[in-house]
């Protein structure tokens, strides 16, 4: 949607798609009402064809999706030997294709790696031409009613059928827990609760006829920056902000939505049921309600430290319509929940209180009871 009036464009990782229109508050107000819609084009589209597409997923991955229904949504992560994220994806089925959204930087590394572990199953992995638009599902839902309305026009005008148009749509199961995940922040009223998201999944052929429909029918539209202020506060992880090289799904409370507990082996299981059973993460997302005297917001990687010690970093900042500036930010574990932290800004350290996300214990919801004390090692005899 670069063409609307007061398009600003977005910088990395959402490179090619409007950051705001010119009123960033106003159009995160209009999309946390479920009313605007957000261009995500940008954003990669691997598809899975063929009939072992989806127990090869589910063998390669965290969730179990080998059942997943047609429509129905999901959110997989694939892991390094260590349970590390390397990959995370949205994946909705349509009965023929498996659809996997993920960063745009991500979808070829992914669509490579599918590929390589193909072996002799019936499948055919693919980078999709496929453009995303993303609503948020409160209210009426009237954004992703207008998409609906939009393709169902452009596939009139073409004489084909509206799922030519409208390929299908993935709805987020954040902030829930799904069937064999367990959650971190336990807290009565999950901040995502607040603002569901969804994907609509438009061909890409169509997707200029399908964002011009909208204009016309004057359907609001909302940059990045609202996107991401609505994220952030829903303490939502992103894979192309809050993962680096050491993250493991624990620390960012991803085992709610992305991994499942008693499943079959995959690559990474054993890193993950040992960190939750019998470990803690070493480190906990957090979000950070920040000083707004400053007008300006911390970079992502900027440094969290108490007193003089650097005891984190910055993954993602926003400015939110209701909260004020606020941040996620990566911390040490052992970082105290009730001290007041600093954060590095552009024009000086900003102070900032924590919101706690993942607990400082470091343990998940259901976690075993451990049988006796934990032995600290062993101890040479000096007798």
């Amino acid at each position: 949607m670069l063409p609307v009036h007061g398009a600003v464009v977005s910088g990395a990782p959402d490179a090619g798609v409007a950051a705001h229109y010119g009123d960033p508050s106003r159009e995160q107000r209009m999309l946390a009402a479920g009313r605007a819609v957000v261009d995500l084009s940008h954003l990669g589209v691997v598809t899975v064809t063929g009939s072992d597409r989806l127990s090869w997923l589910d063998t390669l991955s965290s969730q179990r999706v080998r059942t997943l229904a047609p429509g129905e949504s999901a959110e997989l992560l694939l892991l390094d030997v260590h349970g590390r994220v390397e990959h995370s994806a949205a994946l909705v089925d349509d009965g023929v294709h498996a659809f996997l959204v993920t960063e745009a930087a991500h979808a070829e590394p992914l669509a490579a790696y599918l590929d390589r572990m193909r072996f002799m199953l019936d499948v055919a992995v693919a980078t999709a031409h496929v453009a995303v638009l993303g609503v948020v599902l409160s209210g009426a839902s009237a954004g992703l009613a207008a998409i609906a309305e939009a393709a169902d026009a452009v596939a009139a005008d073409r004489d084909a059928s509206p799922t030519d148009v409208l390929r299908t749509t993935w709805r987020d199961p954040w902030p829930g827990v799904v069937a064999g995940g367990t959650r971190y922040a336990v807290v009565a009223d999950h901040p995502g609760a607040l603002t569901p998201t969804a994907y609509a999944l438009v061909a890409g052929e169509a997707f200029d006829d399908v964002v011009a429909h909208l204009l016309r029918a004057g359907v609001p539209v909302a940059g990045t920056l609202a996107w991401e202020a609505l994220r952030v506060a829903a303490w939502r992880p992103r894979l192309g902000r809050e993962v680096d090289d050491r993250t493991m799904p624990h620390e960012l409370d991803w085992l709610r939505t992305a991994v499942h507990l008693d499943k079959g082996c995959y690559r990474g299981q054993e890193g993950v049921a040992r960190t939750y059973n019998l470990g803690r993460p070493p480190r906990r997302l957090t979000m950070l309600h920040l000083d707004g005297s400053d007008h300006l917001l911390p970079e992502p990687g900027a440094a969290v430290a108490l007193g003089e010690k650097v005891v984190g970093r910055v993954t993602s900042a926003a400015r939110h319509h209701e909260l004020g500036p606020v941040a996620l930010a990566i911390l040490k574990r052992s970082v105290p929940v009730d001290v007041e932290l600093r954060v590095q800004g552009p024009a000086g350290d900003i102070s900032a209180s924590q919101e706690i996300v993942v607990g400082a214990d470091g343990h998940g919801e259901g976690r075993p009871e451990a049988r006796g004390p934990v032995t600290p090692g062993l101890r040479r005899r000096t007798e």
